[in-house]
């Protein structure tokens, strides 16, 4: 069967395609903004990758249209799509009848961390031969491909809550129906699809009435807006996490390096045993924890999972080290959220110490765009010695304002250029410049250490 994907360059769609690919399908797809790791995976994996929306890409007439949640009425190729009678799906509902219906799916639901605990998840069972198949929106290190069909039944998946398509409005994980659930954590966020929290709290209730009740739902124990989604309802056992405290009912750590590079892992108040691994920061031991807890859910010892997150490599574009260029060490960051932004600068600081950190963020998500998150955005910046902001065209909001409460100093720029020049500049050795960005960024990161290097 001949797949379009229209939208193939998203993190979602992209992975989507590897897998239909490995199904035997014959897979092409359009996209607009087509740059790395995806538009390289895709391209490697032998998938055709059209740029733009024409109508000409979908001739002759493929057998099926998976329309990505960005695809919107107007745009050419729906058009043609819609006047032409394709058939045509959402991706969540293609994978939910094609590849999950049969499966034992571990879903990783939350504001923050869904790619990189699925990534540690999918490693976890990897390492205990399990060989799960998985979709992630990033590429893990120990795989190099952000989705595998896999060839048992556990099927690791990155459950996003924005909505599947122009024509589903339903949260994307209301398709995955998952026996085993991690909530990492719920905010306020894709301020362009949800009004507020309660909305929001109201797609988790439905994805917790799907699970079922003999799976498993693994939660902080703090976290308020979980909470109150747990208690409209739930027919499931729940593990709860705790972090630097005791928790007699379910997990817990304990901080031995002050930077999360090494901890303590508790059951029940029982040790488990100490994880020392290359990641950083108090965000990646959640991420961590949460991966264990869900992993011994499908029968994976604990002991076997910390084994197995000391040899995790990390995620392309999560704090990614993209090299060190005359003392200067570049950063890729995927953070677009307050509370990520600040979770990313100070898991650096601890590590690197008095050493001047320079985060440089693109505010592109809808909800960064809208400005709803105000003076958050310079409260999560206070650990960076400085921040240089990009103001991209038709924000909402005064960028500026930013830099007026801010304790730090901060810059605003028009252009990918500028801020480049502004960098080369300034940056001396041992600098860390933390590139925050969910797009390309105009390839800032290449662009910069190419002018770091001329430098």
């Amino acid at each position: 069967m001949h797949l379009h994907i229209l939208g193939i360059c998203g993190t979602f769609m992209g992975s989507l395609a590897v897998i239909a690919k490995a199904l035997g399908h014959e897979v092409t797809g359009s996209d607009a903004n087509v740059y790395p790791p995806m538009s390289t995976q895709l391209e490697e994996q032998g998938i055709q990758l059209c740029q733009g929306f024409s109508a000409e890409h979908l001739k002759p007439n493929p057998d099926l249209v998976i329309i990505c949640n960005a695809m919107s009425r107007g745009n050419p190729a729906v058009e043609y799509v819609l006047d032409t009678g394709l058939p045509y799906v959402s991706g969540p509902q293609w994978l939910a009848d094609h590849v999950l219906k049969d499966r034992w799916v571990i879903g990783v639901a939350g504001t923050h961390g869904k790619t990189t605990t699925s990534s540690m998840l999918a490693w976890v069972l990897e390492y205990a031969g399990l060989k799960p198949g998985y979709l992630i929106g990033g590429v893990p290190k120990n795989f190099g491909l952000s989705a595998r069909l896999g060839d048992n039944p556990f099927f690791v998946i990155e459950a996003d809550e924005y909505d599947s398509a122009f024509f589903d409005k339903r949260s994307k994980f209301i398709h995955y129906r998952p026996r085993t659930a991690v909530l990492n954590n719920l905010e306020f966020d894709h301020a362009d699809i949800f009004d507020d929290i309660t909305d929001i709290q109201k797609q988790f209730h439905h994805l917790v009435r799907t699970i079922p009740g003999l799976g498993l739902v693994v939660l902080p124990k703090e976290d308020k807006y979980l909470n109150e989604v747990i208690d409209k309802g739930c027919w499931t056992p729940c593990e709860t996490l705790s972090y630097e405290c005791e928790n007699e009912e379910g997990w817990s750590t304990r901080l031995i390096n002050d930077d999360a590079s090494e901890f303590e892992v508790f059951w029940k108040g029982k040790s488990q045993g100490v994880l020392s691994w290359t990641q950083c920061g108090k965000h990646n031991l959640s991420n961590g924890l949460a991966a264990i807890a869900a992993a011994r859910h499908v029968g994976v010892p604990t002991h076997v999972s910390i084994e197995a997150l000391a040899l995790f490599e990390g995620v392309a574009r999560r704090m990614e080290n993209l090299g060190q260029i005359n003392g200067v060490t570049v950063y890729d960051d995927f953070a677009h959220h307050p509370t990520a932004i600040e979770a990313t600068i100070e898991g650096l600081r601890a590590r690197v110490g008095s050493e001047r950190i320079i985060a440089v963020i693109e505010p592109r998500s809808n909800t960064m765009k809208s400005g709803v998150h105000g003076e958050r955005l310079a409260l999560s910046t206070v650990a960076a010695d400085e921040v240089i902001w990009l103001e991209p065209e038709g924000l909402a909001w005064n960028i500026a304002g930013v830099g007026e409460v801010s304790s730090n100093k901060t810059v605003v720029y028009s252009s990918v250029e500028e801020i480049i020049n502004y960098i080369v500049d300034m940056a001396r050795p041992d600098d860390h410049v933390v590139i925050m960005s969910n797009g390309g960024f105009g390839g800032l990161h290449q662009r910069l250490i190419e002018k770091l290097k001329a430098e």
